[in-house]
């Protein structure tokens, strides 16, 4: 089972898993209230399960980074501190280290385990070895290349204490928000296009019609005074229209810009986990 950072699985685990708490840079300490360095990381598996807790030594053993398997350590919340049982500078000294490049197969697991492997704690916290010194050869299926972290719970099972323990089942939901982004801009203006254009106007011009017509009576007749002298004896005026064609500028159309609202409903399926409660008992145990 691929094992990753907390933050890879959970972005929002302070939240999501501690209530707010960031368990990083939780400091950590011994049984014997000694500082050894604090929580650079959590790891989980796939399913979201703790499986070690990455401590910085500081200068306990000159920054070195090593996992703590869950089932040894203890988290008190109110102090920001983490309880390694029984870890030793030894054991810092003779763990792999680890690195944020690396990644944590099972071979490397094993070398880690190896360390932990035949430590047992009574409830003083006093160590002592275990008598055969020897492990369930069965956490491990090399068939399915599974290991069984069940199998070894002193690694990995939450520690019990005399005022008994809380623990919290964790489900993912799935919560919807909103976010307001520019989708595009509509920039309105305006340009001059050309055309020719025709127009027609009527026009009058007046001409002078000078009709000269053989007298009809031929009997002698009385001279009026201008007879036989020269200059003007008639004046006419002739008028005539010219075409006077200008630009004037009109309104040609009336342009509303407003913006309208068009509402959609998104929808998203996803697969969320959520965590159940699972008690495995012996004959003799009761649950009330």
């Amino acid at each position: 089972m691929a094992l990753v950072k907390i933050a890879d699985l959970y972005p929002n685990y302070q939240e999501s898993v501690f209530d707010g708490y960031d368990i990083k840079n939780f400091s950590v300490y011994d049984q014997t209230e000694e500082k050894i360095g604090s929580v650079y990381d959590l790891i989980v598996d796939e399913s979201g399960k703790f499986r070690y807790l990455v401590i910085d030594t500081g200068f306990w053993i000159f920054g070195k980074k090593v996992l703590v398997p869950v089932g040894r350590v203890n988290v008190d919340y109110d102090k920001k501190r983490v309880y390694a049982q029984g870890f030793t500078k030894k054991q810092a000294e003779d763990l792999p280290e680890y690195s944020d490049e690396m990644t944590i197969d099972y071979d490397y697991e094993e070398k880690v385990r190896m360390i932990y492997r035949g430590v047992e704690y009574d409830n003083n916290d006093t160590v002592y070895l275990q008598e055969s010194g020897e492990y369930d050869s069965g956490a491990y299926n090399q068939q399915s290349n599974v290991y069984d972290y069940d199998r070894e719970p002193n690694l990995y099972a939450h520690q019990e204490t005399d005022n008994g323990q809380s623990l919290k089942l964790y489900e993912e939901r799935l919560v919807a928000n909103k976010e307001r982004f520019l989708a595009g801009t509509v920039s309105i203006g305006k340009k001059v296009a050309t055309e020719t254009a025709s127009v027609s106007v009527p026009v009058e011009k007046e001409r002078v019609v000078i009709e000269r017509n053989a007298p009809t009576n031929t009997k002698a007749v009385t001279p009026e005074k201008t007879a036989f002298s020269g200059g003007e004896v008639a004046r006419v005026e002739v008028f005539e229209e010219s075409a006077n064609i200008e630009k004037q500028a009109f309104v040609r159309e009336e342009v509303s810009v407003q913006k309208n609202v068009e509402r959609d409903v998104v929808s998203a399926r996803e697969t969320i986990r959520h965590e159940e409660l699972d008690i495995e008992t012996d004959e003799e145990a009761v649950i009330k």
